[in-house]
Order: structure tokens, then sequence, then C-alpha cells
């Protein structure tokens, strides 16, 4: 499949899909939907419409791929992709991703920036936390809830979750869940039809595990009242995702497949990577090849070993390469 729409949600180890969706784009020559303006993102967080993709007057729906961050909007969405597009989406626990939300967007968002650390948040999330101040404090309540299009800040009642469950099931063909990432990628080749190599990934965008913050069992607890919301839609989807996968592939299969693609990640680490691992972002050499740092967060990112060919080079480059200067990159190819 070639027509396919990723809704990329935030601290979801959705950067890592962003590349191998990119990766592929490129590997097959297709276009991909980026952001009009030579921007980062889709509009977000604004609802998205169709012309905040650049070229769209002229392309119209003639695009591959669209996959940088946006606020889902189906109507505007199918303006600008094919009829048979895939469309698939991932999702987190609530408990570490609102943990890296906080660390992450510490310096942008209200909530965050006033409160010592992130149990001191959730010791009472309404003490900071002003929905007045929404487009701010999106990153502090119900995230996932909110790039799906929906209300982050709607009363938790069972009809209205019900309903919202229903749709999102009816609009996506595959919700995936970052907390399984391999297997996720497998389910994933399965869908779309692709080989291995179209999804093996270097995990991008992560941070050092000295900026964690340790949660206590209370704002665990907490996080689950908090973002409701979101902790009834990744139960959901977690549900069928595993139903999917004994459906489709089966539970042995999908280990030996996981096994394949976790050597096959060793074998291009030791091509391509000096260290065989990510690294600070003080250490690594070549700055092009340094990620967006944000927060609290130390982001990491790698270092490509010297005298490689050409071809390899390449290769090696793209799976490493930071989600803005990919974007760039395309940006440059699509549009010169």
């Amino acid at each position: 499949k070639t027509n396919v729409m990723f809704l990329k949600t935030h601290k979801t180890a959705s950067s890592t899909v962003l590349n191998i969706m990119f990766r592929f784009a490129e590997r097959y020559n297709l276009t991909v939907a980026l952001p009009a303006g030579q921007l980062v993102h889709l509009g977000y967080p604004k609802t998205f419409l169709a012309h905040f993709v650049e070229g769209f007057q002229t392309i119209g729906q003639h695009y591959n791929i669209m996959c940088n961050h946006l606020r889902f909007n189906l109507s505007e969405v199918q303006k600008v992709m094919a009829v048979n597009t895939f469309y698939f989406s991932i999702l987190r626990n609530p408990i570490p991703l609102l943990e890296s939300s906080y660390v992450y967007y510490k310096d942008n968002v209200p909530a965050f920036r006033i409160s010592k650390d992130v149990n001191e948040y959730l010791t009472s999330p309404t003490k900071y936390y002003r929905s007045a101040d929404y487009k701010q404090n999106i990153y502090a309540r119900n995230i996932m809830w909110f790039d799906f299009g929906y209300d982050n800040n709607a009363e938790d009642n069972k009809e209205y979750t019900q309903e919202v469950l229903k749709e999102i099931e009816q609009n996506f063909h595959l919700i995936l869940i970052a907390d399984y990432f391999d297997e996720s990628m497998i389910l994933l080749k399965h869908a779309l039809c692709w080989d291995l190599d179209d999804v093996i990934y270097f995990k991008l965008n992560s941070r050092s595990q000295d900026t964690v913050q340790t949660l206590t069992p209370e704002s665990e607890e907490r996080i689950k009242e908090w973002c409701s919301l979101d902790w009834k839609l990744y139960l959901h989807f977690n549900q069928s995702f595993w139903r999917r996968i004994e459906e489709t592939i089966g539970l042995e299969e999908l280990e030996k497949e996981v096994n394949h693609l976790r050597m096959r990640q060793k074998e291009l680490m030791e091509t391509c990577l000096s260290d065989q691992e990510a690294v600070m972002k003080d250490h690594i050499k070549n700055k092009a090849l340094l990620p967006f740092q944000s927060g609290a967060a130390n982001i990491l990112g790698y270092n490509l070993k010297q005298a490689l060919d050409n071809r390899t080079l390449r290769t090696c480059q793209k799976m490493v390469m930071p989600e803005l200067q990919y974007t760039s990159h395309l940006y440059a190819v699509q549009h010169p």
C-alpha cells in the first residue's frame, strides 16, 4: 500500500514512525503532504484544514503519504488523500506519556511551568491547569484525545466515550501501541504489505534516562483519573491491538518476526553507528544530525561511522535523520 495517512500523536514514539514513513516515501518516489510555508506541522494545534498542505491548490488529491503532526479532521484530510488511503495511528500508555510530556514541554506549558515536578503537578492538577489556556495546556491533559480531534477537557461520560471510540474505529484501519513498538511494526508491515526493511528503524527523539522523573504510585493512579479519556482510549485499543495480532499473525509467528526485526536492526546499527547506540546531545559530532532539544529533556542522537561507502552512508543518514531536518530535506526535493 502506498497511500497512507499516519496520525502522528505526541510523545508516543511517533517521530520514529515518521522517519519510517519518510524513508518509504523516498524509496518508492512518493509524494508527501508537507506543511505549507515550511512549517514543521500541519497547522497544529488548529484543527487540520486542507490548505495547511504545501501545494494543495495545484496537487489536489494526489498525495501518497501524510504523517506530520496535525489535529485530526477526517473531511479535510480526505480532500488531500486518495479514496483508498490506509489510516493508522499510535497510542501510548498515558502514565509514562504524561511524565514524558511534562519533561519535554516543561517550559512551554503553563500548567507544567509553575509546578516543581511531575508529582507535585499531579497532587492537584486543577491548581495548575486552567482550561481557558487550553491551547497552551493541551499537553497537560488527554493529549491523545486532543490529537484525534476531540475535546480534551470533555466530561468523561460513558455514552460520549463509547461514541468517540466507535468513530475512531471507523476512521482508522489500525491503531498501534508504542509500549509494544516492535510488535506494532510487524503488525504494520502485514497490514500494509511492506517488507521488513520498510519498517526497520533506529529509535528517534528519545531522551536520556537521567531526565526521567519517577512517578509515585499515587501519581500513577491520579493520571488514570486526570487523563481518563486517554486512559479509556488506550485500554480500548490495547485490547483490539492484541486481538488483531491473534487474528492475523498469531503470537508464535509474531515472536519470530520480532526477533528477525531486532536482528536486522542490530546488523544495521553495527554497519552505521560508531557508538552502537544513541548518544547525549553534547556527544553528537555532526551538528546537522542534532535533534531538536526541548524543555528539560536531553534528546539523544547518533554518530555515524566514518568512511562508509556512498550508498551505505545515504541509508544510514536517513535512518538517523531527525524530524525537522528530514522534513526540510523532503521540502527541498518536492518543492525546489
